[in-house]
């Protein structure tokens, strides 16, 4: 067993391997406090067959014990992995996958296992830390050591690991992923925080990523493994050279067809034809002249931005597509909007909902509520494909997660609307940065329902081609160029700063000056966009769709929410069946009031009003008579609040019998004399 650690933030972080796992190709423990969390890397000694990309699965998962629970449900055990351990499985992925060499084909999986939570430090970035340290130590072709810190600002200070309760307090939320000398992945979320914020929390993590780098490093020295050589080309140079032969100059022909469909029409061809010429070649030709089509292509392309400054579909280096906004598409959804960039477009939905429409989540943190949802759906007519809907995936629910955060800190406080509001992003077009679309998309959508954002979002990607020294920023990059290029950053924001940021690389890192001219770049795209979703709606539509439910919230005291309630919940249920209405009462007595028609809603808060209302002396009221004695009648005031009226103040005139000036229903006008000191009222008839 070996071991090296240091002080991180506010808490020690300590490396461990040898203990546990013994027969997985490396493993690494990781701890921080008292969160632990296990690390395992296990693949095959042979290279995949039929296939010119890594085969890499990263599975983290949440273990209930970990946080000393018992899986909710029937089942009470861990089943399908959640959006939250989807998330962070993805967060690992995306840097590991980045390092691994190119001609690297071998099956490859990493399993991270939470074992133990503190419930303070969320366990994302140990599980970048484990995968990186373990396959290091492997002796799989992974040598470029990476770490990766959280970065808070709270109350004007960057805090290295916040705790979840100082995150909730942050302006920011940044993780980052890196070498030692440069960035490799960014996932984040900020409320509106300058270009300048966001560098800076970057820049502060740099000097944490590479002492722990460090330690990652004296693991490796102590107990590493000696590489492998694992590297197997998918296309040996002999056959590649007979294709690229094969294909002679058409190539070149391919980059005439600017629009995406045709574009691909002349590469399927391409490949069609040369595989045809070739195919006693090789039994797996159309795959390899695919591979080598990819490859001519991937060169052309960035020969093409960096020699030639000319991008795949004849726009600038610095050039937004066409981008067009439409609102009130759908007449019975209560907001809708398509945005439209290139031939990339989204159709967003906003649906309003009450409190009985909020999405409970439980976890190793605890139950909590979330009153806010936006879900991307990705079909495949979008980019033309054919292949089945299965419900969302990885990618699916990672967009739409990164869309949430980006549209989140615009977004009303609960008290000031008191909707449950669900957006979805539906991609009816595809061809780059449909999680940006996304984001514009929804923003148009809220305020189309009326939703009181306090500004509009939009998001951009901005691309990059680099070699060697020479290097090119794309913004607004298409699928192809995603492709072919080594950067997708995602920028989303209002007018005052960024609300979420993304990037990935395919090369081993950036510096962060390369950075902050992207994120400028991003943040002149992202206004300019702007300004187009501005000219067609600029402001929230003053009033919701008349389908949209109707809410009204107002507090009661403590002591009378059993009065509302009534004995085995009698009188609350029977103002829900008399008004169709749904009635939700908190421990501190808010009281909220949802239904479909207006009209219902108001005569339900003015009877739970009336419940709650006390008598006042000298006060008068139109009462009903509930009970006759022969001593008075008592008549009800206020809902559950009956007063007596003597039988000598009926009537100015002498009353033998109470049955002879009032019956039982009738409605009389009574004036309130007295209370006494056990809270009994006493009336006056006023006739």
């Amino acid at each position: 067993m070996y071991s090296a650690s240091l002080k991180v933030g506010e808490k020690q972080l300590r490396l461990e391997t040898g203990r546990v796992a013994k027969q997985a190709a490396a493993e690494c423990t990781v701890s921080y406090g008292d969160t632990i969390v296990l690390v395992c890397v296990s693949y095959k000694p042979d290279a995949s067959e039929g296939i010119d990309f890594l085969p890499l699965t990263v599975d983290y998962r949440e273990l209930s014990f970990a946080a000393g629970k018992i899986p909710g449900g029937f089942i009470k055990r861990e089943t399908r992995p959640s959006e939250s351990e989807i998330l962070i499985s993805r967060l690992i992925d995306r840097p590991m996958r980045t390092l691994f060499p190119k001609e690297f084909r071998n099956e490859v999986q990493i399993i991270a296992n939470l074992l133990s939570s503190d419930v303070e430090h969320e366990p994302d970035t140990f599980g970048i830390i484990g995968a990186a340290t373990a396959l290091l130590m492997s002796e799989l072709p992974f040598t470029k050591p990476i770490a990766a810190v959280k970065v808070g600002l709270v109350d004007g200070k960057y805090v290295i690991n916040p705790t979840l309760d100082q995150q909730g307090n942050s302006r920011l939320n940044i993780i980052i992923a890196g070498t030692r000398d440069s960035v490799v992945m960014i996932e984040g979320s900020a409320k509106e925080a300058s270009e300048e914020e966001v560098i800076k929390a970057i820049r502060l993590a740099q000097p944490e990523i590479v002492r722990i780098i460090d330690i990652e490093e004296e693991m490796v020295k102590n107990v590493g493994k000696e590489k492998v050589n694992l590297i197997s080309s998918f296309v040996e140079e002999s056959l590649s050279a007979e294709i690229r032969q094969a294909l002679g100059d058409e190539i070149d022909q391919v980059f005439l067809f600017k629009e995406k469909k045709a574009h691909e029409d002349a590469v399927y061809e391409l490949i069609k034809v040369t595989s045809e010429k070739l195919k006693e070649r090789d039994d797996n030709i159309e795959d390899k002249v695919k591979h080598v089509v990819d490859e001519l292509l991937r060169t052309k392309m960035r020969e093409m931005v960096l020699k030639e400054k000319k991008r795949m579909d004849g726009r600038g280096l610095e050039e937004i597509r066409p981008v067009s906004c439409e609102i009130g598409l759908l007449p019975r959804t209560h907001g809708s909007a398509i945005f439209t960039r290139g031939q990339t477009q989204s159709l967003a939905v906003t649906t309003l909902g009450t409190a009985s429409d909020e999405q409970r989540v439980d976890d190793i943190y605890g139950e909590e509520s979330k009153s806010f949802m936006l879900h991307y759906n990705f079909p495949p007519f979008s980019t033309g494909d054919v292949r089945p809907m299965r419900g969302p995936g990885r990618r699916e629910i990672g967009h739409g997660v990164l869309s949430e955060r980006a549209i989140a800190p615009v977004l009303p406080e609960e008290t000031q609307f008191p909707y449950t509001i669900r957006v979805v992003s539906n991609i009816l077009e595809s061809n780059g940065s449909s999680s940006m679309a996304s984001v514009c998309g929804s923003s148009l959508a809220l305020m189309d329902a009326g939703v009181p954002i306090k500004t509009a979002v939009s998001g951009i990607s901005v691309g990059l081609v680099k070699e060697g020294e020479q290097y090119a920023l794309l913004t607004d990059i298409v699928g192809a160029e995603d492709h072919y290029g080594d950067m997708d950053f995602k920028v989303a924001g209002t007018k005052d700063g960024v609300t979420a940021i993304q990037l990935d690389l395919k090369i081993e890192g950036l510096s962060v000056d390369i950075l902050s001219q992207a994120i400028e770049r991003a943040r002149t795209a992202r206004l300019e966009i702007l300004k187009v979703m501005n000219s067609t709606i600029s402001t929230p539509r003053s009033e919701l769709s008349k389908y949209a439910p109707k809410i009204v919230v107002f507090s009661i005291a403590k002591a009378k929410i059993g009065e509302v309630i009534g004995p085995g919940g009698k009188v609350i249920r029977k103002i829900i069946a008399d008004n169709d209405v749904e009635i939700d009462i908190d421990d501190d007595g808010k009281v909220t009031i949802a239904g479909e028609d207006r009209q219902n809603v108001e005569k339900a808060q003015e009877t739970v009003k009336s419940i709650v209302q006390e008598a006042e002396v000298g006060k008068t009221y139109i009462g009903v008579v509930k009970r006759i004695t022969s001593f008075g009648a008592f008549v009800e005031i206020l809902p559950g609040k009956e007063g007596l009226v003597h039988i000598s103040k009926l009537s100015r005139q002498r009353v033998r019998r109470v049955e002879d000036v009032v019956k039982l229903g009738d409605e009389i006008v009574v004036k309130v004399s007295n209370i006494d000191d056990q809270g009994r009222i006493n009336l006056i008839r006023k006739e």
